[in-house]
């Protein structure tokens, strides 16, 4: 019996100034901000919403990262209903547990692990009930999320056989190499590719939704940050561009005409 997907559905950024991150993407994505205090003795944590709706967090890297040279970076979360379980296939199936599942009151239990060939996510298996699928175009949530690695089909059999996640057919984007999408669950998909040279290590990156990409283009430079690439036209008739934030976390945005 194939396995249900499991989707991506919460992103966080750890940053080095954390003030200025909640300034810089509320105003070039148009979240808005919220404190989070329901977890006692946890550091200062921003969520980011669209509506009612949080869609994602902001936090202050922690010492020991930084110690490790880490640089900031945005970080997505897959659904587990077993975190233990989903930490143990993983770690069976090459990936690395970078740390090992633990609880945050109430909020639900998580665990911080690596595929195979190194890409950093986490798994959380929240508290509460699920909440409805949000239409993948939805301005301010996620709406792909790419793959950067070593490996595109040695990655894609680990995803696909972890987390169900299933082949939405591939490209071959000439001395890029292939790119491989997948769909991961309802309104969820993306896509992996062989990183380029100038990506040091296995990455996720992830594209919000704006309205009007040129103008959200500007948003960033004005705010501070910086165009790596783009805007370009990709294949369905959206606009993207690839960005990084004023404290070098890599994001990229995404909007259905230009």
């Amino acid at each position: 019996m194939p396995k249900s997907p499991m989707p991506f559905f919460w992103y966080e950024l750890m940053t080095s100034d954390l003030d200025a991150a909640e300034a810089f993407y509320t105003k070039v994505v148009g979240w808005t901000a919220q404190p989070f205090d329901k977890a006692p003795g946890m550091p200062r944590y921003i969520v980011m919403n669209v509506g009612e709706r949080g869609v994602g967090g902001l936090m202050t890297m922690p010492e020991d990262v930084k110690k490790m040279g880490a640089p900031p970076a945005w970080l997505g979360y897959i659904h587990t209903k077993d975190v233990d379980a989903s930490t143990k296939s993983l770690k069976a199936a090459g990936g690395a547990v970078h740390c090992e599942p633990s609880d945050i009151a109430g909020v639900g239990r998580f665990a911080v692990v690596a595929d195979p060939q190194g890409a950093t996510f986490m798994f959380l298996q929240p508290n509460g009930p699920d909440l409805p699928v949000v239409p993948a175009g939805t301005p301010g949530h996620i709406g792909w999320h790419e793959l950067y690695t070593s490996d595109w089909k040695a990655a894609f059999d680990f995803y696909s056989g972890q987390f169900g996640w299933t082949n939405a057919g591939d490209f071959d984007m000439g001395p890029m190499g292939i790119y491989q999408t997948f769909t991961a669950g309802p309104e969820s998909g993306g896509g992996i590719m062989n990183k380029p040279a100038q990506i040091p290590v296995p990455v996720w990156q992830f594209y919000f939704n704006v309205i009007g990409i040129d103008a959200a283009a500007k948003r960033v430079t004005d705010s501070g940050g910086k165009i790596l690439m783009g805007p370009m036209e990709v294949p369905g008739g959206s606009w993207i561009v690839q960005c990084q934030d004023p404290q070098g976390a890599h994001f990229a945005l995404m909007a259905p005409v230009r």
